[in-house]
């Protein structure tokens, strides 16, 4: 396929709409325009890319109403609700050329995003919570969370044998300390009683391998 055979399917879908349809005007891909309403502005790509996004952006600078069109592909369906939700925060429209002719999927239109204030929380409290800055940006992988090092002080303070939870608590700072040992995501933990907790060889062997942030949160 050519880029250039999607322009006959979204001419037909535009004009049985009513517009007027014409190509390559200046550095636009397609203009369609319907009486005195504001001018429809088409980008086409062979696929969803950067490019395309870009050139919809750019597009926006000169009109209201611009589309990214590109054909219906197995990677269009993997990406679909990425694509619509990049489109939707930029307001970009989105028309989809498939076997059976174009669906609109978006139309262009004013966005207020909606922050999910709960999560932003939680991010923010996990900001708080963390002492220093143990990972590395980019990494994958198991993090240092301030989850994992209150467990570090709880496993810290139970080194010296079994323990009441409540008085891990206490000693450490660490008010959930009670529903972490017993939850034991890591391993660390192992009940011996009720209430009484003590460390395990996995608690044991992950003092030592965290043995530089444990010496951070003693401080």
């Amino acid at each position: 396929m050519r880029e250039a055979d999607l322009y006959a399917p979204l001419k037909a879908y535009l004009e049985s709409q009513g517009y007027e349809v014409k190509a390559e005007i200046g550095d636009c891909d397609i203009m369609a325009r319907r009486g005195d309403e504001r001018p429809v502005i088409v980008e086409m790509k062979l696929t969803f890319s950067l490019q395309l996004v870009m050139q919809g952006v750019v597009r926006q600078g000169l009109f209201d109403h611009v589309y990214l069109a590109v054909p219906v592909s197995k990677g269009w369906k993997l990406r679909y609700r990425d694509i619509i939700a990049l489109c939707r925060r930029l307001s970009l429209g989105l028309l989809a050329v498939g076997p059976t002719g174009v669906e609109a999927h978006l139309d262009p239109a004013p966005y207020a995003p909606r922050l999910k204030t709960k999560a932003a929380q939680r991010l923010l409290r996990e900001f708080d919570r963390r002492v220093g800055d143990p990972n590395e940006g980019g990494i994958s992988g198991a993090k240092m969370t301030a989850y994992r090092q209150d467990a570090i002080r709880c496993a810290l303070h139970l080194q010296a044998g079994p323990c009441k939870a409540a008085v891990v608590a206490k000693a450490v700072g660490v008010s959930r300390a009670a529903a972490q040992m017993r939850d034991d995501h890591y391993g660390w933990f192992e009940r011996v009683d009720r209430g009484i907790y003590q460390l395990t060889p996995k608690g044991q062997a992950a003092l030592l391998e965290h043995a530089e942030m444990a010496q951070l949160l003693v401080k």
